[in-house]
């Protein structure tokens, strides 16, 4: 064999490697043809024209992709640092590729700016009792952005909003007042709700003298109960008339 006939074989094998390619089920290549567009191919087994194509390989799944925190000062002045989460995925590959030059690092950067942005804007208690509400709006402002690069922002979610220590300190003096309050008040309701029966207790006693008695005697067995008490019994008034009549 000569030296000619083994570079052409080398050369016929590296132009088979080259034209073929396998792309996974979650992955799509996008081919440019002397630097023009072509088509978007895959998956499975796919052959381009070796040294006029160039294929640039995109997963299509989704991407979980971390905020750094953020130092942001809330619309009410109280500087937080926040960060968060975010879920993406591409689908389109063309726009991925063409429309900007780095996607992930265009959409990090994007979440960044949005998550500053939507914080800023909003107040210290709106942040902490309404965290649905913000994850909405972070997801919403993401994609209508990202949605000209082929990327679908699918959630957005807040995961850890640091506090200065003193705003700490006041959030838990506020809560303790909160819970004082409510106990004050639910004491305040069972009072009220006591003295009602009491008064249609002492009324059902006027109408039947007898129901006095029963009670005392139920009150006698109560406190015959404990074996330490000792007990003085008055003598009714009706039985020291009835004596004296009879006398």
């Amino acid at each position: 064999m000569t030296l000619f006939g083994g570079i052409a074989i080398l050369l016929g094998l590296y132009i088979i490697v080259s034209a073929v390619h396998v792309l996974k089920e979650y992955e799509r290549g996008v081919v440019f043809r002397l630097g023009r567009f072509s088509s978007v191919k895959g998956p499975g087994l796919i052959l381009i024209i070796p040294f006029l194509d160039k294929i640039v390989k995109v997963s299509l799944r989704t991407v979980v992709m971390d905020v750094p925190p953020q130092d942001v000062i809330t619309k009410d002045n109280v500087s937080i640092k926040v960060n968060a989460v975010l879920y993406f995925r591409v689908v389109d590959p063309e726009k991925a590729i063409i429309e900007v030059e780095d996607f992930l690092y265009a959409t990090s950067q994007l979440s960044q700016t949005t998550l500053r942005s939507i914080m800023g804007e909003s107040e210290l208690d709106e942040i902490l009792s309404e965290r649905e509400k913000i994850n909405s709006q972070l997801q919403q402002v993401i994609d209508k952005q990202s949605d000209s690069w082929g990327i679908k922002v699918s959630l957005v979610e807040v995961k850890h909003i640091d506090l200065p220590n003193e705003m700490q300190r006041a959030m838990a003096r506020q809560a303790e007042a909160e819970r004082l309050r409510r106990a004050k008040v639910i004491a305040a309701e069972g009072e009220f709700q006591a003295s009602h029966k009491i008064s249609e207790a002492a009324t059902v006693i006027a109408r039947e003298p007898v129901a006095i008695q029963l009670r005392y005697l139920q009150t006698l067995i109560e406190i015959a109960g404990d074996k330490t008490s000792t007990i003085v019994m008055p003598i009714p008034i009706e039985l020291v008339e009835a004596l004296l009549k009879k006398k």
